[in-house]
């Protein structure tokens, strides 16, 4: 791990990856994996990620790997990697997983199959949103958390907001990051100075928010693009949030 054995980031398969940590590493899970949940038909979601999710055409952030699976074979791959992210985890642990709609009750469906204590569901208030005429904004996605076990109320944890109200970063470098602050928020579901794991890396949003909260961070990444775009960008942000407090002192 770098800075003083603090962060790391590991490319591979999350699930290969996954199998091989002991168990009681983890403090908590707190991860975006891929929803699969763009198109309607499975040619349009067999298409690239860099066309399902953005408009920018050959400007678009790299596409990334995983997000052409069907609903049931993506609920059984998401039981398989939160079951073995449950193993690694210390008791008590809570899981925080971010999905969208579509793929709700799959989700909630998948982690009760692994093991995990559902307990509830938190929004991810976006905001603006493409407007449709007679129809509801789509301006939200969810987080469906739970915990491995019996969550003491006496953990030494302050009361987390149930919705949390940030805009899509302006200048992202993953096609479904999310806002640094909204992830600096929801780490803090840990207790202090604990371990966090994020098996589905992508820009390293997770894993540079639990250390600038405080927190060992362990990410998972198999896109080469984003372990290295990820991997550079923790590093950077990491060295420059050190000096800045240097210079304050």
């Amino acid at each position: 791990m770098r800075d003083d054995q603090k962060w790391e980031i590991i490319q591979g398969d999350a699930l290969r990856v996954l199998s091989g940590f002991a168990p009681n590493t983890f403090d908590a899970v707190i991860t975006d994996p891929p929803y699969a949940s763009g198109g309607r038909t499975q040619a349009e979601k067999n298409k690239s990620t860099a066309r399902k999710y953005s408009s920018m055409g050959e400007n678009a952030p790299p596409p990334f790997d995983g997000d052409a699976k069907d609903q049931r074979s993506w609920t059984r791959w998401a039981a398989e990697w939160l079951y073995e992210a449950r193993k690694a985890s210390k008791p008590g642990a809570p899981v925080c997983m971010f999905i969208d709609w579509r793929q709700l009750p799959a989700a909630t469906d998948a982690l009760q199959w692994a093991g995990w204590i559902w307990r509830g569901t938190a929004v991810w208030d976006k905001g603006n949103s493409r407007p449709q005429k007679g129809r509801f904004r789509q301006q939200a996605e969810y987080i469906v958390w739970g915990s491995n076990g019996d969550m003491p109320i006496s953990r030494p944890v302050s009361c987390l907001p149930g919705v949390f109200k940030y805009g899509n970063p302006q200048s992202r470098i993953h096609l479904t990051e999310k806002p640094l602050q909204l992830m600096r928020d929801l780490v803090k579901i840990c207790v202090p100075g604990g371990r966090i794991l994020d098996p589905f890396c992508g820009a390293g949003t997770t894993v540079l928010a639990s250390r600038l909260e405080g927190y060992e961070a362990v990410g998972i990444e198999v896109t080469d693009a984003y372990y290295k775009l990820g991997s550079d960008r923790v590093r950077f942000a990491l060295e420059s949030h050190s000096e800045t407090e240097e210079t304050s002192e």
